[in-house]
Formats: structure tokens, C-alpha cells, sequence
């Protein structure tokens, strides 16, 4: 039920209805409260309408609840080696080339 829920929640994204939005977050913070990423959509909404109060209020929920968003991540291949780049990882040993 909860893929339903964040099916919705995307379209709600996607079309900028706030008020459905809100409703299917909600729903999906009851079934799975670990999941980040009902609260970055729910966030996201909030900013595209410019409440941006709402918005902080969504992020803070978010970190006293102690769930995580997976940072952000893109890999190249250069001469027959992937190289991973993790956002805010600053450990790739050629990074001040980069």
C-alpha cells in the first residue's frame, strides 16, 4: 500500500497539488517512518509553493526522526576503471585534480 501512497505522492510533486500531497506523505510516514524519501518530496512540494518554513519543518521532522537520505552518487569509466564520486565524499585520492 505504501507504493500507491508514493506513486501518488510523486504526482503530487510532479502537478504541484500541496494539499493531496501532504495527505499521501502522511500516510506513507505511518506505514514505512524510515523512508527519507516521502519527507524530500513532501519538502521539495512545500519549496515549489515557497513555504519554506513548512519545508524546514519537513526536514527537521525528518532529521529528529534519525532517517537518512543516501547520498547522491555518479561513476565514470576512464581507461577500463570505474571511478565512484559520492556526494560530499572527499576521499578520491586524485580529487584535487578532479
Amino acid at each position: 500500500c505504501a507504493a500507491a501512497w508514493m506513486s501518488l505522492l510523486g504526482g503530487c510533486r510532479m502537478h504541484g497539488d500541496m494539499e493531496r500531497g501532504v495527505h499521501a506523505a502522511e500516510q506513507i510516514f505511518e506505514l514505512n517512518p524510515m523512508n527519507s524519501s516521502p519527507f524530500v518530496l513532501l519538502s521539495n512540494i512545500y519549496s515549489a509553493v515557497g513555504k519554506w518554513n513548512d519545508a524546514m519543518k519537513v526536514r527537521k521532522r525528518m532529521k529528529d526522526g534519525d532517517v537518512a537520505k543516501k547520498p547522491g552518487y555518479s561513476c565514470i569509466e576512464v581507461r577500463m576503471r570505474v571511478h565512484l564520486f559520492v556526494a560530499g565524499d572527499m576521499s578520491h585520492p586524485q580529487k584535487e585534480e578532479i
